[in-house]
C-alpha cells in the first residue's frame, strides 16, 4: 500500500543558507524563496515489528532530537531515511503530530509537512531464497535478514518517508521495488573468489531484487516547477565476504540512478507498474538519500558515487560541510585514522574503527542554481550540538533556485 496524505498545511519557515541555522518563527512560504531539499539519515528503526510505533509512543529521546534538528533547518522537502514503515502510516502519524508540531527541547517552532509519501521495501521482505548460502532458508535473528530481499529482521525495518511543504503528484510517483539486478546492463554480479564462479546460481540470480528498501521518483510541485524526488537507500557495502555481494550491489543502486537521468528508452528499466524508460529530458531533479558510499574513504566501488556526481544533468556546486563534522574527522585523524576526503564534507560518525564518511547525499540537477547548502553537524563549543547527535548520521540540505531559462514545467 502506498500512502500519500495530504495533511491540513500548519505555516512553516524557511532560514538563511548557513550550516548551523538559527531557530525562526514561522512565516507563509513565498513562491519566490528557494527551494530547501534535505536528506536525513534518522536511525528511526526497531528490530520488532511495530517496535518504532512503540518507542514513538514512549517519547523516544533520539526523535526528539531529529525532529528538533528538522525544526531548526526547516526544509521543503526531505526524505527520511531509516524509518520504519508499518502499513497503516502510524509511525509517521506519530511523529508528525508528537514530534514535529510540538515545540522540541533545542529546536525551532513546530513544523507541519502537508504531504508525505510512504510505500513497502525491500528490507525483511522474505525471499524464500537462500540469499547467503549457509543451507537453509530463513530462520531466525541475522539469518533471517540475510534471506529477506534487503537485510531486516521484519517487513519496512529501515524503511523510508517523504515529508513535503508541497502537493506531491501521487498517480506519477514511480517505484523500482521489484526491479530485476540481472536486467541492468553491465550488473556487477558477484563472484565468488574460491571457485570464480558466480556467487548466486542462475536461478537466484535471475530472481534477486537490485534495490536493498526500494527507488522512489516522487514528482513535487513546487512553486518552482515540478522537480523529481529521486530517493533512496543503498546498502551498505560490508558485512559480507570476499564476493563483496554487498559492495556490488551498493554500486548498482546507485548506477541505477545515473541510467535513469540519462533518459532513453530503456527496455530494461522498467518500475513496479511496467512503465519502462528513465526521466525525460529537461525534467528537474534531486537526488537525495544514504547513499552508503564515500567518493574517496571507506569501503564500497567509489567510481559508482563519482559516476553519479559528474553525471552531465547533475550541477556543479560546492560540496555542504560542517564544522563539527570537520572537527571530529580530525580527531580521528590526530588518533591515527587517516583519511584521504576533505574533513568539512564528512556526514556521518561511525565509531573509531570507521571513523568519519561522506555518505549522505542532496544532489540536484542542472536548470538549478544551489544557493545554499550545508550539514547540520555544529562544532562542540556550539549550544545546537546537544541536539545533533540523534543519529550517527546527520542532515544534509541544500537550497535551490530554478533556472528560468532551462526545463521545469
Amino acid at each position: 500500500m502506498r500512502t500519500v496524505l495530504p495533511i491540513i498545511p500548519l505555516l512553516a519557515a524557511m532560514l538563511s543558507a548557513c550550516s548551523t541555522p538559527a531557530p525562526v518563527a514561522a512565516d507563509e512560504p513565498r513562491d519566490d524563496a528557494p527551494l530547501r531539499v534535505a536528506t536525513y539519515n534518522v536511525s528511526l528503526y526497531d528490530d520488532q515489528a511495530g517496535g518504532l510505533v512503540a518507542r514513538l509512543q514512549g517519547g523516544d529521546a533520539g526523535a526528539r532530537k531529529v525532529a528538533a534538528v528538522l525544526q531548526r533547518v526547516r526544509p521543503d522537502l526531505v526524505l527520511v531515511n531509516e524509518f520504519d514503515h508499518d502499513e497503516a502510516g502510524r509511525a509517521a502519524d506519530l511523529f508528525q503530530r508528537e514530534y514535529l508540531e510540538q515545540a522540541q527541547p533545542g529546536g525551532g517552532e513546530p513544523l507541519h509537512y502537508p504531504y508525505r509519501y510512504l510505500a513497502p521495501v525491500n528490507t525483511g521482505a522474505p525471499s524464500g531464497l537462500d540469499l547467503d548460502r549457509n543451507g537453509t532458508i530463513g530462520g531466525e535473528g541475522r539469518a533471517r535478514g540475510n534471506d529477506a530481499w534487503g537485510y531486516g529482521l521484519h517487513p519496512g525495518q529501515y524503511g523510508m518517508l517523504v515529508l513535503s511543504r508541497h502537493p506531491i503528484d501521487a498517480d506519477a510517483v514511480r517505484s523500482f521495488q521489484l526491479l530485476r539486478w540481472s536486467t541492468m546492463p553491465g550488473a556487477r554480479r558477484p563472484i565468488d573468489p574460491a571457485t570464480g564462479k558466480p556467487w548466486h546460481d542462475d536461478a537466484v540470480w535471475a530472481q534477486l531484487r537490485l534495490s536493498s528498501k526500494s527507488h522512489w521518483d516522487v514528482p513535487v510541485r513546487t512553486p518552482q516547477g515540478t522537480v523529481h524526488f529521486l530517493v533512496s537507500h543503498p546498502t551498505p557495502p560490508v558485512f559480507d565476504g570476499p564476493e563483496d555481494r554487498n559492495g556490488a550491489r551498493n554500486a548498482d543502486e546507485i548506477e541505477l540512478w545515473r541510467h535513469y537521468i540519462s533518459g532513453g528508452d530503456d527496455a530494461w528499466l522498467c518500475d513496479d507498474a511496467g512503465r519502462c524508460g528513465g526521466l525525460a529530458e529537461g525534467e528537474r531533479f534531486v537526488v537525495a538519500g544514504d547513499l552508503n558510499n564515500d567518493p574517496a574513504d571507506g569501503d564500497g566501488h567509489h567510481e559508482a558515487i563519482l559516476g553519479l556526481l559528474e553525471h552531465p544533468r547533475v550541477l556543479r556546486m560546492a560540496t555542504p560541510r560542517s564544522e563539527g563534522g570537520a572537527e571530529k574527522a580530525r580527531a580521528y585523524a590526530a588518533a591515527g585514522l587517516r583519511r584521504v576526503g576533505a574533513p568539512e564534507h564528512v556526514t556521518g560518525d561511525f565509531g573509531p574503527r570507521s571513523g568519519t564518511m561522506r555518505l549522505d547525499y542532496v544532489i540536484p540537477s542542472t536548470g538549478f542554481e544551489a544557493i545554499g547548502s550545508g550539514v547540520f553537524w555544529p562544532a562542540s563549543t556550539d549550544p545546537a550540538a546537544a541536539i545533533a547527535d540523534g543519529s550517527d548520521h546527520h542532515l544534509v540540505w541544500v537550497d535551490l533556485a530554478a533556472r528560468r531559462d532551462v526545463g521545469g514545467d
